[in-house]
């Protein structure tokens, strides 16, 4: 059974996972297989989500949790995490609006828009996992 204190760890797999998946999802379109990048990137999405339902548990539940070092990592670990949470927050709606346009078969619409939505979520999949191996593991 998964408590509680194992959240950031099963956060940290599906950000790996999200991570895994746009990279595949990316070369699945770049070989022009479109419906194999709609099945990837839909299941980077429900990966993203199940991680973004899995963080609001578990910060509800323990709230914020402090970094506890005061050495040359602190500086990196906040120049990491600030643009991790902003980006974090402002992607949400533009990976939808992405999907929709998609969905909708607006692929000019979808392809200006994913030139920089995908490399923020990929940031921001990536960042996550190291800002988990800093608070966590250092």
């Amino acid at each position: 059974m998964i408590s509680i204190k194992d959240l950031p760890t099963v956060n940290a797999l599906l950000n790996l996972t999200s991570a895994i998946l746009l990279f595949i999802g990316r070369i699945q379109i770049k070989k022009g297989r479109a419906d194999r990048h709609k099945k990837i990137m839909i299941t980077a999405l429900v990966s993203s989500a199940f991680f973004l339902t899995s963080y609001l548990i578990y910060h509800g539940a323990v709230g914020s949790v402090p970094y506890g070092r005061f050495d040359w990592t602190r500086p990196l670990y906040f120049i990491i995490l600030v643009p991790h949470i902003i980006l974090a927050g402002l992607m949400a709606p533009f990976i939808l609006l992405a999907v929709y346009y998609a969905l909708r078969q607006k692929f000019d619409q979808h392809r200006r828009l994913v030139r920089w939505v995908w490399p923020v979520w990929m940031f921001v999949s990536m960042s996550g996992i190291v800002v988990y191996v800093m608070l966590y593991h250092l």
